[in-house]
């Protein structure tokens, strides 16, 4: 098995599935299906090609070569290869969306992550980011004030 140059991965294989909260302290790849919730704030997490995850994921660095339903909290970057397909918002300091790549939600880039609960950033600027990134190949759609009150 090969790994990554960089550094060893836990690795979730094609056949395993999880349903629950998946935390850990290492970076993690997953070409297997989880459900639930992905914690790994200090530590990266790939989602393989095969991969199928129905979570919402909080990481430092997040890469999505399969299929992701939920939101993305990147403290560093995340990047969507030609092969992802996401649906969900992204927070993040840096964002690569390669051509060919699906993805539905919003982008919202931040400077620092750690202090974003704390500023107040404006809704146009991450509607902007998404807006300028359309030539990347993604789909991008954001909510209108309208759509964000639910009754």
């Amino acid at each position: 098995m090969e790994t990554p140059k960089t550094a060893e991965f836990a690795h979730i294989g094609k056949s395993v599935v999880i349903k629950g909260e998946l935390s850990g302290s290492e970076d993690l790849y997953v070409d297997g299906q989880v459900e639930g919730s992905i914690e790994l704030s200090g530590n990266q997490l790939v989602i393989g090609p095969h991969g199928q995850v129905r979570a919402n994921v909080n990481a430092k660095a997040v890469i999505v070569q399969g299929k992701l339903e939920g939101n993305i909290h990147a403290g560093e970057r995340s990047e969507l290869t030609k092969s992802a397909i996401v649906v969900g918002d992204v927070v993040t300091q840096r964002v690569a969306i390669e051509d060919g790549a699906y993805f539905k939600g919003k982008v919202d880039i931040q400077r620092d992550i750690s202090k974003a609960s704390g500023t107040k950033s404006a809704p146009a600027a991450s509607a902007s980011a998404a807006a300028g990134s359309g030539s990347a190949g993604g789909s991008f759609t954001t909510a209108k004030p309208a759509e964000r009150e639910s009754k």
